[in-house]
């Protein structure tokens, strides 16, 4: 798998949530925290304002089209305006309710949102995903993100008009959304830093460095080595091992083997493969050099952490 791909498998969780709400104005909806959680709104008609918290008055404009992620489920309001006082009990997106707020109208609704749920593992946090911003606010744009309205597009139509099959579909063009939204963020990244983006956002745009990730993610268990992966980039040994260190915080081989021990720890708690299976897996040919790298990784053995974290 390429980077962003294997990253999102991995750490999701279960199957994604949603809920499409109308709101009729005047109205304000508190979230409430959601640790280990992903939260996406999309305007699909109408405006809000996200506000990052019930007493806050500053927010981000939400317009038709508009995606923004609360990465970390941390508490936000979405209201019609700034100043729309909370007045129903805090809930989580996908169980999204329109609150009755004083003086809301019974006609057309003043906005339309679709509300998205994503679990994400804490144990096995990404710098991916843990260096995004508190709020990710992705205006529409059509010309640029054709893949991402799309999306937004067909999420939408199945969930106003449910058919044979939108219960199989919903959750796959969940997971394709929240894609489609990180791609997206991090392809602008050029843009917003005005050409020099920084963290896993330069890494994923610096050619070489991304060629050394993409090396790693698409075959862990490859007995991979410094010059091996330089020349997937293209570089020289010396230079790769400087610029991937660099930008994506890590030498070359402690982010392979951070990332074997987190595709490792998935595999222990999800599956009931042999340790001689996952330690195969994650490119270590003894079970014993496995089981020792395991617990120096992340304190405990094997064996003892499929059973404290196991489903």
């Amino acid at each position: 798998m390429d980077v962003l791909s294997d990253v999102v498998a991995v750490l999701r969780t279960g199957r994604p949530r949603s809920a499409l709400v109308r709101h009729h104005a005047p109205w304000a909806q508190e979230f409430a925290p959601a640790p280990g959680s992903a939260c996406l709104h999309v305007v699909l008609r109408g405006t809000c304002v996200l506000r990052p918290a019930a007493t806050s008055r500053q927010g981000v404009d939400a317009g038709p089209g508009d995606v923004v992620l609360v990465p970390r489920g941390t508490r936000h309001v979405l209201a019609d305006s700034a100043v729309t006082a909370v007045t129903a009990p805090p809930s989580e997106p996908h169980l999204a309710q329109a609150p009755a707020a004083a003086g809301g109208g019974g006609g057309d609704p003043a906005a339309l949102l679709l509300s998205c749920t994503y679990r994400l593992d804490p144990q096995r946090g990404h710098p991916l995903l843990t260096e995004l911003p508190d709020l990710l606010h992705l205006p529409a744009s059509p010309n640029r993100h054709p893949d991402l309205a799309a999306a937004v597009r067909l999420l939408a139509g199945e969930l106003e008009r449910p058919r044979l099959g939108t219960d199989a579909v919903v959750p796959s063009l969940l997971d394709t959304l929240l894609v489609y939204v990180l791609r997206a963020w991090y392809d602008d990244a050029p843009l917003r830093h005005r050409g020099t983006p920084t963290g896993w956002a330069a890494a994923l745009n610096d050619p070489p460095v991304a060629a050394g990730l993409h090396a790693m993610h698409r075959d862990p268990a490859a007995p991979w080595t410094v010059e091996r992966l330089a020349q997937e980039a293209g570089l020289s040994r010396a230079a790769f091992a400087r610029r991937f260190t660099a930008l994506a915080g890590r030498p070359p081989l402690g982010y392979l083997t951070w990332w074997r021990m987190t595709l490792a720890a998935r595999l222990l708690a999800t599956s009931a493969l042999p340790l001689t299976s996952v330690a195969a897996q994650v490119g270590y040919t003894s079970e014993f050099a496995f089981a020792h790298a395991f617990k120096r990784w992340c304190g405990m053995a094997p064996g003892r952490y499929r059973r404290v974290h196991g489903q």
